[in-house]
């Protein structure tokens, strides 16, 4: 857990036919005031019962719902919370993801805005099967603030990059680039809005590429199968 943000347990019983849950949270930060004195009012979505949503509004130390029968299946949910999130160490988080998505059995994982940095045995699971998109020509500028580092080092131009993901953040192989000018008096807003048009055909691209198994990885490097 990170500091600052609250645990959310959920514990549910059944007593004379109705269902009760009970959401309870907890603070882990030293230097603020204690749970009773400094507690979070937040929409909580509990999960759902047979597909329905639950929520409650969470604004004391512990909330309890009564659902009217113990009927159906409660599926807590602790990921979609309203405003707020809950923080889980990444190897956990990773392992809650991996689970959910195993669900659906995907051929490819798209990663789009997800700016966490994952776990090596998560990459390794989806190892030439999961794909980024990067908001640079790689490898120039990995990480954050991309558009500020172009501009701050003065390059012509600029643009971005999708690559299978590994556990070098960023350092994928890669699967095709789209460039862009960089135009005088270019602000890190106006450049990155010309950069974010070509994301929006870039990854589209990439994507049809690898659902129509035009992609291999040879020696660290992507080759792209012609079409008969």
């Amino acid at each position: 857990l990170q500091p600052g943000y609250p645990l959310i347990s959920v514990s549910q019983v059944c007593e004379n036919g109705r269902r009760k849950v009970t959401v309870s949270q907890e603070q882990f930060r030293l230097d603020e005031p204690a749970p009773e004195q400094r507690l979070w009012r937040v929409p909580l979505q509990v999960g759902t019962v047979d597909g329905r949503a639950w929520t409650t509004l969470l604004s004391s130390r512990s909330s309890t719902l009564t659902q009217g029968s113990c009927e159906g299946t409660l599926v807590v949910d602790p990921h979609s919370v309203g405003y707020y999130r809950i923080q889980y160490d990444r190897a956990s988080f990773d392992a809650a993801l991996q689970r959910e998505i195993d669900r659906f059995a995907p051929d490819l994982v798209v990663l789009a805005g997800f700016m966490r940095i994952l776990t090596a045995p998560f990459v390794a699971h989806y190892a030439g099967r999961m794909l980024n998109i990067h908001p640079s020509l790689l490898p120039a500028f990995p990480g954050l603030d991309t558009h500020k580092k172009a501009l701050e080092a003065g390059v012509p131009e600029h643009g971005a990059t999708v690559h299978f993901v590994t556990a070098e953040l960023d350092h994928g192989p890669m699967v095709a680039q789209a460039r862009v000018p960089v135009l005088p008096g270019d602000t890190e807003d106006t450049l990155a809005a010309r950069v974010l048009a070509e994301e929006h055909k870039l990854y589209p691209y990439a994507v049809r590429l690898f659902v129509e198994d035009r992609l291999s990885i040879e020696q660290g490097d992507v080759r792209i199968a012609q079409i008969a």
